[in-house]
């Protein structure tokens, strides 16, 4: 026995893989030089420089792994610097389609051009405003206007004439009232009233009648062609209002043609500018009865919301190429939107409501999206794979598809599309969308995976420490202490319960720089050195530690049973992870057996109670093949058992207690006791070969806090897997307590192992002849299994 417990216990070096100070080879972090690149990520960042230099169709990135490893910031600055390497993307802006306003126009200029087209527009519209009216009351227009009246008037004033020179000589007068033209009979020269037309002979009055239906009918056929007259003077009228409009306007955009002469699009609203203004002058600036009901502020708001370009992509001409990243990736935020203004009662919008998404300003980059919450947004993810396959950017709203938009909207035209998606996201997601989008592998043809552990080689140690030193000159903290960076690299190890890895989750260990960056300041230290960390630990512990602590206090008081001395039957002491937020913690716990003879096999009351998850009911199944395949080979395995957690009221799962569940049942099964002292912990298969489990630090700090709490005697401890070692990477304080021989830990490989470690006796080795020593613990469950088989034989007979 005492061989055993000196193979089997692990020395207080084997509890920690310490850092020592003087292999880092520097005093502090200010002789180091500062860290360029992602800590330990090797393969990928080759896949992100070959996704972002491969630029065919379908070459989008996903990127996963576990928050807080850097490759968000990462990928930005990586982003940022291969941008500047290339050239700046188009302007788009979206104009008026004087044909059909329901289609806007999309211009595309070259960067830069964008914001100039826009500014030239502002000037041209105050110009347009100081020209007109005043081109309209030139004197040389003035006077080709009143020419153009005067011809019209001769013509209409020689056709009248004429008719009056005729009734002159029938003694009849023409008279002209408000354009209204009227026959009277005249007697001496003067225009006779009714009473003396009456009193004129029948045959006079019926000559005057006739000449008088006579005349009008001559007046008629003179004037017949007048609407003729007025159009033709309407045209030459039209003709020299338009000449005017464009000899004024000449000037006006001539800076702009020039400007713009390698541009056909622009050249091509400009024509069409010049030719809607034609209509638009005379309406708004022209028109003296406009001109009154509007200030110059609506005036040059209407000329704004007809010709000014709408910019929705504007660019410096020699910035680099876009990086955006979309923190809120609903369709509007990609795709764009068309706002609406209230008029009367009713929505109305033009080209000038038009907003643009993200797509719109990445595009000729990159734009970088979470995956989660892209694919929590409706209608996103189908629109996004749709725009990349098709290479458009679409602007339009979903719900107007579906019939839940009743408004007039419009249709801008479509924006050719060339983009580079990058999805950050989990590994859960990306298999997800591999196993059910059959488009998704299409659409994102390069994963980039980041690592989730790195070797904890000297490299590697080294550019943790210099990557250390540029957090703390990014964030103005003082230099670290050789001590400090040594006691990072054994929380990032104890972070992977891993000795020989680094957990690449360094925004972690960046938040611990700073709580304990805080803790110098309130302390007036220097520098940042070991125990500023070590206090920072502390503090976190304390103050997620409540629940820990309430637990704890409930096995001191005795509400919660766990023994930690004394021997029992059929009782042993596990050892459980619990989660609670952000805290994790160990907490032992009871387990107990129950025998008696039967066929009803090993009740897991977990399970029975659907308390057990189904790692945990493997675990148990699996004790039922040990049994069989250990000792029921000559006989039939009769047995009845129950297996259970004590006062536990939530869900449990793993099958890491299978091994003390073992344990308790054979104890159970041979009435033999088992050491109150130990707490286990440990997988094991059908071969009782004990398999490694997960939370190993929590677990033996844990049961070491209510050993130390009660007080160590030097005989507690805690029998762990021998595949954890390699896990192990406890508290100073319990490697201190190892150390001075108050407490142990065991790593077995054989669950016989740990059951000689908890009983005192040996199980036993079956010799050739297939029999176990006698009064080994192996012949005594032999015996009972035997035993209770038989007595099940004869009931059933």
């Amino acid at each position: 026995m005492a061989r055993l417990v000196k193979k089997l216990k692990l020395t207080a070096n084997q509890l920690i893989a310490k850092q020592p100070v003087k292999d880092l080879g520097f005093k502090s972090t200010e002789e180091l030089e500062n860290y360029v690149g992602i800590l330990g990520q090797e393969r990928a960042t080759s896949a992100i420089q070959f996704g972002v230099a491969m630029h065919r169709s379908g070459y989008n990135i996903y990127v996963m792994g576990e928050s807080g490893t850097g490759r968000m910031s990462y990928l930005r600055k990586y982003l940022e610097t291969e941008a500047k390497r290339q050239s700046s993307s188009d302007d788009w802006a979206y104009v008026n389609n004087f044909d059909n306003p329901r289609e806007p126009k999309a211009l595309k200029l070259p960067a830069g051009l964008g914001s100039d087209l826009q500014k030239d527009f502002e000037s041209f519209i105050d110009k347009l405003l100081m020209t007109f009216p005043a081109a309209f009351e030139n004197p040389t227009y003035q006077q080709k206007k009143s020419a153009i009246e005067r011809s019209f008037n001769k013509r209409y004033d020689q056709a009248i004439d004429q008719i009056e020179q005729e009734a002159l000589k029938r003694d009849i007068a023409l008279y002209r009232d408000t354009g209204a033209l009227s026959f009277t009979p005249m007697s001496s020269g003067k225009a006779m009233d009714e009473t003396e037309f009456a009193q004129l002979p029948d045959k006079k009055r019926e000559k005057f009648n006739n000449d008088i239906s006579e005349l009008e009918t001559k007046l008629n056929e003179s004037l017949v062609e007048l609407p003729q007259w007025k159009r033709e003077s309407n045209e030459k009228l039209q003709d020299l209002n338009q000449d005017t409009i464009d000899q004024a306007l000449a000037p006006l955009m001539k800076p702009m043609l020039k400007k713009y002469s390698k541009e056909q699009n622009v050249l091509d609203y400009l024509e069409a500018v010049k030719q809607h203004l034609h209509r638009t002058v005379i309406e708004y600036l022209a028109d003296e009865r406009a001109m009154e009901s509007k200030e110059d502020a609506s005036k040059r708001s209407a000329l704004e919301e007809l010709y000014a370009p709408n910019l929705v992509v504007g660019h410096k001409n020699d910035a680099a190429a876009p990086v955006i990243y979309e923190s809120h990736p609903n369709y509007k935020n990609l795709f764009g939107r068309i706002e609406y203004a209230s008029e009367m009662g009713a929505l109305v919008t033009n080209f000038r409501q038009i907003c643009p998404g993200s797509l719109h300003q990445a595009n000729g980059g990159y734009l970088l999206l979470e995956a989660n919450k892209l694919l929590e947004e409706p209608f996103v993810w189908e629109a996004l794979k749709r725009a990349l396959k098709e290479r458009q950017l679409k602007i339009e709203s979903p719900y107007s598809e579906m019939g839940l938009m009743n408004t007039i909207t419009l249709t801008p035209e479509i924006i050719p599309l060339h983009v580079k998606v990058i999805l950050v996201g989990s590994r859960d997601i990306y298999y997800i969308l591999q196993q059910l989008d059959p488009d998704f592998h299409e659409m994102f043809r390069v994963l980039v995976d980041f690592d989730d552990q790195l070797p904890r080689s000297p490299e590697t140690i080294q550019a943790f420490a210099q990557l250390l030193k540029n957090r703390a000159d990014d964030e103005n903290y003082p230099p670290l202490s050789a001590s400090a960076v040594a006691r990072m690299i054994e929380q990032s190890s104890r972070m992977t319960e891993n000795q020989t890895q680094l957990s690449a989750k360094i925004g972690e260990l960046f938040d611990l720089l700073a709580e304990a960056d805080f803790i110098r300041r309130t302390g007036n230290g220097r520098k940042i050195n070991h125990e500023h960390i070590d206090r920072a630990l502390d503090a976190k512990a304390e103050r997620t530690g409540r629940v820990s602590k309430q637990i704890l206090d409930d096995m001191l008081e005795g509400s919660i049973l766990i023994d930690t001395d004394g021997e029992q039957i059929g009782k042993i002491n596990g050892l459980t992870v619990l989660s609670v937020g952000d805290a994790c913690f160990g907490s032992p716990a009871r387990i107990t057996a129950a025998v008696y003879p039967g066929s009803q096999g090993i009740v897991d009351i977990e399970r029975e109670v659907a308390l057990g998850q189904a790692i945990h009911s493997k675990g148990v199944m699996i004790l039922t093949g040990y049994l069989g395949s250990r000792y029921a080979q000559k006989f039939p395995l009769a047995i009845s058992a129950s297996l259970a957690m004590e006062q536990s009221y939530g869900y449990i799962d793993g099958d890491s207690a299978s091994m003390a569940e073992l344990c308790c049942l054979l104890s159970a099964l041979t009435n033999t006791p088992i050491k109150q002292c130990y707490a286990v912990t440990g997988s094991m298969n059908q071969h009782g070969e004990v398999q490694a489990i997960g939370g190993v630090n929590e677990k033996i700090e844990g049961y070491f806090d209510l050993c130390n709490a009660r007080g160590l005697t030097g005989e507690q401890g805690v029998i762990i897997p021998q595949a954890n070692v390699r896990n192990l990477m406890l508290h100073s304080k319990v490697v201190d307590a190892v150390k001075a021989k108050k407490f142990n830990v065991y790593a077995v490989s054989h669950v016989e192992e740990a059951l000689e470690l908890l009983t005192g006796h040996r199980p036993g080795v079956m010799n050739s002849k297939g029999n176990y020593p006698k009064g080994s613990i192996n012949q005594k469950v032999l015996e009972r299994l035997k035993e209770i088989a038989d007595l099940t034989k004869e009931n059933q007979s």
